[in-house]
């Protein structure tokens, strides 16, 4: 069993029972928390609103290089793709983004990462609109250039993040609890006060010696001078061993951990539905804009793209879907189910559709079922814990890439093949409710398992 958001942030005594609330730290659920939902909100801009705007350079490609659709469409899913898969570039600023707001929010943790990525949607609507006017007025070489410059902004964003400190007990006052507040995994709150990790272990005792060095450096001033340039020597290389230590702890136990993870069969059921479903998201930002030339409906599309429609709902349905899974009455695994079936839904009725009124419509209800992304990282922390977010939330967003990058490429494949958008539509349908059927084997497995049970229990009395 893995512990859930809300069991996080207590403090188990001997009895496993009893629980005591520690004293939260200050900027938790508040203070500079609100910050780092600001600077999410502005990498969710800057990065997901850049790359879900590629469907208006896609379309300038294929007018510059007469290429297939399939050979075409690499181009945008590679920038996404190499992104969310390898981390380089904007992908560096994403996953922290997205893993501090956890970091920062306990109690209404799924509003704050719903809030915070609603930067997916005005970014998309506002990039759109600027790389549609850029390219009309400088062409798309200059338009990426220029949309390159305002990506630099990332670097503020990333300087309003930081660490939570952590609290120094022996400057408490008595009877005082210090007033950072540990985050447990599944395994250390089953552990309890023994389930410390090596690092902790070995700590007190680097710490040590380097305050015996200091103490050693502070009597030796009245020795000669040789001797204190020693020990500040001796300091220096000590500091530096307890860092190195320290360095391969974390790396040591990020990437057991890492492996461990797969051990969850549930996790591992998340990862092979995160490898089907993101290409059904991304495919109509990618080839809307092309669907809606073939359609005939440029000049309406010109108004008030459909793309924009998927925005501006998608902002709603985050803020929204976060606030209903934060009752206390309802599931968050409900709510991403619900979300989920609905998008699939949506889906397969694009394709039967062909005035702008009837698009808009889908596109509205493709945006709106669609902020369950902001659940992810929420249903991830049920699945691993706190401790094991930053690792899992990695390997979820390695394989949303993964179908980023071959999703989009796969229905500009088809589409040269058939002439027609219809078949990826519904091909691409079709590969989401066998990622959706990965998330259903647990609970059909628990279902069994509670009727067996009750069975064997009436067979006994």
């Amino acid at each position: 069993m893995y512990a859930s958001h809300e069991d996080i942030g207590y403090d188990l005594e001997d009895d496993p029972k009893a629980k005591k609330m520690l004293k939260p730290h200050p900027d938790i659920d508040g203070g500079w928390a609100w910050m780092m939902i600001l600077s999410s909100f502005f990498v969710h801009i800057l990065i997901m609103g850049s790359q879900m705007a590629l469907g208006v350079l896609n379309v300038e490609w294929l007018e510059e290089f007469h290429q297939s659709r399939g050979l075409t469409a690499w181009v945008s899913s590679l920038s996404m793709g190499i992104t969310l898969i390898v981390g380089l570039g904007s992908g560096m600023a994403y996953l922290p983004a997205v893993v501090m707001v956890g970091r920062y929010f306990q109690k209404r943790r799924a509003l704050a990462q719903g809030l915070s990525t609603t930067g997916t949607g005005f970014g998309t609507f506002l990039m759109t609109v600027l790389l549609k006017y850029l390219c009309a007025e400088y062409g798309w070489r200059n338009a990426m250039f220029i949309q390159g410059a305002v990506s630099l902004n990332l670097c503020v964003c990333g300087a309003l993040m930081r660490p939570l400190s952590p609290g120094k007990v022996e400057n408490c006052p008595r009877g005082e609890e210090p007033s950072a507040v540990p985050a447990y995994s599944a395994e250390s709150v089953k552990s309890g006060p023994l389930g410390v990790t090596e690092e902790q272990d070995r700590q007190p005792e680097n710490e040590e010696n380097v305050c015996d060095l200091q103490a050693q450096e502070c009597q030796g001033q009245t020795r000669p001078r040789k001797n204190v340039c020693a020990f500040r020597v001796l300091k220096t290389v000590s500091q530096l061993t307890v860092r190195v230590q320290k360095g391969f702890g974390d790396w040591y136990s990020g990437y057991f951990g890492t492996a461990s993870l797969f051990t969850n069969r549930m996790f591992v059921a998340f990862v092979f539905w995160a490898l089907f479903a993101y290409s059904s998201f991304v495919i109509p930002f990618i080839h809307l804009p092309e669907i809606v030339s073939l359609y005939n409906l440029s000049e309406q599309n010109d108004v008030f793209p459909l793309t924009s429609i998927i925005a501006i709902v998608h902002i709603f349905g985050k803020v929204i879907l976060g606030a209903v899974a934060d009752l206390p009455c309802i599931s968050v695994w409900n709510v991403f189910l619900i979300a989920n079936f609905t998008l699939v839904f949506s889906i397969f009725l694009l394709p039967l559709m062909h005035t702008y009124a009837s698009l808009a419509v889908i596109c509205a209800l493709i945006g709106f079922s669609s902020g369950y992304f902001s659940l992810m990282p929420v249903v991830t922390e049920d699945l691993v814990g706190t401790e094991h977010l930053a690792n899992a939330y990695g390997i979820i967003i390695c394989a949303n890439g993964i179908s980023a990058l071959l999703g989009p490429p796969f229905a500009g494949w088809i589409f040269d093949i058939t002439k027609k958008y219809d078949f990826s539509f519904y091909i691409c349908g079709l590969l989401y409710m066998v990622g959706i059927l990965f998330l259903l084997i647990q609970p059909c497995v628990q279902m069994i398992e509670q009727s067996r049970r009750k069975y064997t229990d009436g067979a006994h009395v």
